[in-house]
């Protein structure tokens, strides 16, 4: 095993990088054999019944390295990384041209740019969370793990921390890309049209996005809100040089 560090990029400063705002964290069932064509072959996937645990995770970040912007990371499942386990990202869309650039070349994620619509609401403030632990158990804990797709085709590896209030709500609902147009555009947290989140630019509809809309139309277990949320991003170091697999560059169109 061979690690390195890697260069970052001069826009987002140096690490650790500093996101500030809210989220939305929901865990899916995600049939198995869905969920290896995301993950290396070196990684053994954590799953039992022929289901693993994925999802998706929404935010909208006030305070970053690239400013203000949205974001949608899609869960394939979770992956054995000892003495834990970690999330493995499917696919990453951002409303930010510097946060795909950094999500793709710094650390190693599938990123696109996409439109993001959406309306906020009010929450009732909580106290500071202790859900570290449990967090850590369904993937979401410090060490994390990307790469292999065709803008950083190295696995990377990296350090993340996440302060936040955290609180129980009701699961989103998910509408595919084929769901017939509402007359009120504004999304929220509690409704995704996959359809608004498309890609700005036109492009075929691959494998690899039909499977990513798979998992975030399978059936959800439990939907974690994040209100201030501070979350620190170390730099990613190199953890195994280039092997093909299966979407190394699919993944990411």
């Amino acid at each position: 095993m061979e690690i390195a560090r890697t260069k970052c990029s001069l826009g987002y400063g140096k690490p650790p990088w500093i996101f500030k705002g809210r989220a939305l964290y929901q865990l899916h069932l995600v049939k198995s054999e869905i969920a290896r064509a995301f993950i290396p072959k070196e990684f053994r996937l954590v799953e039992a019944f022929g289901y693993t645990l994925g999802g998706f995770f929404l935010a909208s970040y006030e305070d970053s390295p690239a400013g203000v912007f949205d974001e949608l990371v899609v869960i394939a499942g979770i992956v054995w990384n000892p003495p834990t386990s970690c999330a493995w990202a499917a696919r990453v869309l951002v409303n930010s041209g510097d946060a795909c650039d950094h999500g793709r070349k710094d650390v190693g994620l599938p990123s696109q740019v996409a439109k993001f619509s959406k309306k906020i609401t009010a929450t009732p403030r909580q106290r500071k969370s202790k859900f570290n632990g449990f967090l850590d158990t369904i993937g979401f804990g410090t060490a994390k793990f990307d790469g292999r797709t065709e803008y950083n085709p190295n696995l990377l590896k990296y350090s993340c921390s996440i302060e936040c209030r955290v609180r129980a709500v009701k699961a989103a609902k998910v509408s595919g890309p084929s769901s017939p147009p509402k007359h009120d555009t504004e999304e929220s947290l509690s409704q995704l049209n996959l359809k608004t989140l498309e890609p700005g630019s036109r492009e075929l509809v691959d494998e690899g996005q039909n499977l990513s809309i798979s998992v975030m139309l399978s059936k959800p277990l439990l939907a974690l809100e994040f209100s201030c949320l501070k979350m620190q991003v170390e730099a990613p170091v190199v953890v195994s040089q280039h092997s093909k697999s299966r979407f190394a560059a699919r993944v990411a169109n």
